[in-house]
């Protein structure tokens, strides 16, 4: 899952949210230095991930892509995911994605003094371009993919990834409605 899901996921605890939201860029031991319920932000992330990655729906969804954008497929199935998130938000949440999004940002903002200059620049970076609001629309997935792409190592053609999520959208949509009853269960269990 992407950025908006993990924050999704973590439900009304913002420290929480906000440590899964960096967890990637949180390496080794770095963890321990983080406030109690921001680590734990950080080992859900993880396990979310874990979970993800093994699950059979989200892999199927990875062999679909892996023919054209291999060791991508992965990162486009959790953005698309996250599309299917903000697309159909009043499914899963009450709060319209405009406002969660501000809220939020809000809360994220006052807290990334704390963190390293490159957590800060991702933390401006997902509020200037409001990536929650933007992963609602093709176009804005688009746009994001564009900036991703820019920034990859190698040619990764992962702005041109929206034209196969259109002509597949059925196919991606229904798994990821299937998929996010078992994440969601088990992410509820976690945090119990």
């Amino acid at each position: 899952m992407n950025f908006l899901a993990h924050v999704f996921l973590s439900g009304n605890n913002t420290p929480l949210a906000i440590g899964n939201l960096i967890a990637d860029r949180i390496k080794g031991n770095q963890v321990k230095k983080l406030p109690s319920e921001i680590q734990k932000g950080v080992y859900l992330h993880r396990e979310i991930d874990e979970f993800t990655d093994k699950h059979p729906i989200f892999k199927e969804c990875v062999r679909e892509l892996f023919p054209k954008y291999r060791h991508y497929s992965r990162v486009l199935v959790d953005m698309y995911f996250d599309h299917f998130l903000a697309a159909n938000w009043q499914r899963y949440n009450p709060v319209p994605l405009a406002d969660f999004s501000e809220d939020f940002y809000d809360k994220l903002e006052v807290e990334s003094t704390q963190f390293s200059d490159s957590i800060q620049k991702f933390i401006r970076a997902l509020i200037q371009y409001n990536w929650f609001d933007e992963y609602r629309t093709l176009e804005g997935l688009r746009k994001i993919l564009s900036q991703m792409e820019r920034r990859t190592k190698f040619p990764s053609n992962l702005a041109a990834a929206t034209e196969d999520l259109l002509q597949k959208y059925p196919y991606f949509e229904d798994r990821f409605f299937e998929f996010m009853i078992e994440l969601i269960s088990f992410t509820k269990n976690k945090l119990a």
